[in-house]
């Protein structure tokens, strides 16, 4: 549990930094790295929603794993 909060957190911050970093590539170029920004977020997005995937499945066995206690 307390390794999913970190990872949450730490990809809402990378995410902010990368953001600035960016605004401040853009300030200086006048050019937009799309791509570059798409890649980015299609891989924090898809890092989180892996994160989601396991915390789901965690959450689904141990409440299987208590409903099976409980009936014996």
């Amino acid at each position: 549990m307390r390794f999913s909060k970190f990872i949450v957190i730490l990809v809402i911050v990378l995410n902010i930094i990368f953001a600035a970093v960016v605004l401040w590539i853009f300030d200086r170029t006048k050019v937009e790295p799309t791509e570059l920004i798409r890649a980015w977020f299609a891989f924090t997005t898809v890092e989180l929603l892996a994160l989601a995937g396991i915390k789901r499945k965690e959450v689904e066995e141990a409440n299987g794993n208590q409903k099976a206690l409980g009936k014996d």
